[in-house]
């Protein structure tokens, strides 16, 4: 039996520091490394961030749609991503961003967090069909050890109208967010598997997280301006957030070693609050 995600996140944390690197074939990376925008060139890059990261990152989250952009080669690229990572030690949280109701979520999760070739660490979830729409993922994660991650405050200027507004109750759609998976969360030891999408770029979250029990992925450092003092900031030294970056790190390729080491900075600039 694999151990829940949440016991598997505490230990590789505590072995590999708290970063989470995004392995993200943007078609601009991929020609500032001098690579084709084909198939051929997401190999090169995504297996050369492997190779740079996966022995030493505690999380690498790669993000399915730039792959997908590649149709089926690309996801068989993103199948060898999954599996190098995970040989590697690296726990792998793929970044789906899925939301659908009834069999269709649990097709995804089958895809994601059941026993496919897709099958990663953790995912991404959508939960603005309503939290109670997940359930079928979160019961195939729960069934394999996996993790789920519910965006509930996200650092784009388009999500406030929505996870920011107020609901009959007094809370906004974000806090209600917050509440469902802390429920879900209840007597995990020594940490929940459901975590949550927090940008660390938000600012002022308003967000009560003292009962969340579960990770935070906080995407937004480096590239897009957050640093370790705004993580201190918006999340007040909470010891399970991950901070999240990719452009800031994967700019420094296509050599493994610089990847590698501006990666082992970030980490190092982060482990102070940590």
């Amino acid at each position: 039996m694999t151990a829940p995600f949440g016991a598997r996140l505490v230990e590789a944390t505590a072995k590999r520091g708290r970063l989470c690197v995004g392995i993200d074939p943007h078609p601009g990376l991929l020609d500032a490394w001098g690579l084709p925008q084909d198939a051929s060139g997401l190999e090169r890059f995504a297996l050369t961030c492997v190779e740079a990261l996966a022995g030493e990152i505690a999380v690498l989250k790669p993000q399915s749609a730039f792959f997908e952009a590649h149709g089926s080669r690309g996801v068989a690229v993103l199948e060898r991503v999954i599996a190098e990572s995970r040989s590697a030690g690296a726990l792998v949280l793929l970044d789906v961003k899925r939301g659908d109701i009834g069999s269709t979520m649990a097709a995804y999760g089958s895809a994601y967090v059941g026993d496919g070739p897709l099958a990663s660490d953790a995912i991404t979830v959508s939960p603005y069909l309503g939290f109670g729409s997940l359930t079928p993922a979160i019961d195939e994660a729960r069934r394999t050890g996996a993790g789920v991650f519910v965006l509930a405050l996200t650092s784009n200027k388009e999500g406030a109208s929505v996870q920011r507004a107020v609901g009959a109750d007094g809370r906004s759609v974000a806090q209600a967010v917050v509440d469902e998976a802390a429920a879900l969360n209840v007597g995990a030891d020594p940490l929940g598997s459901i975590g949550l999408v927090i940008g660390a770029t938000v600012g002022e979250t308003g967000l009560d997280l003292s009962a969340l029990n579960g990770p935070i992925l906080a995407p937004g450092v480096g590239a897009q301006g957050a640093g370790a003092a705004d993580i201190e900031r918006v999340f007040g030294g909470r010891a399970n957030v991950l901070p999240t970056t990719s452009r800031d790190v994967l700019r420094h390729g296509p050599d493994v070693a610089a990847v590698r080491a501006a990666a082992l900075r970030a980490r190092d600039e982060l482990s102070v609050n940590a």
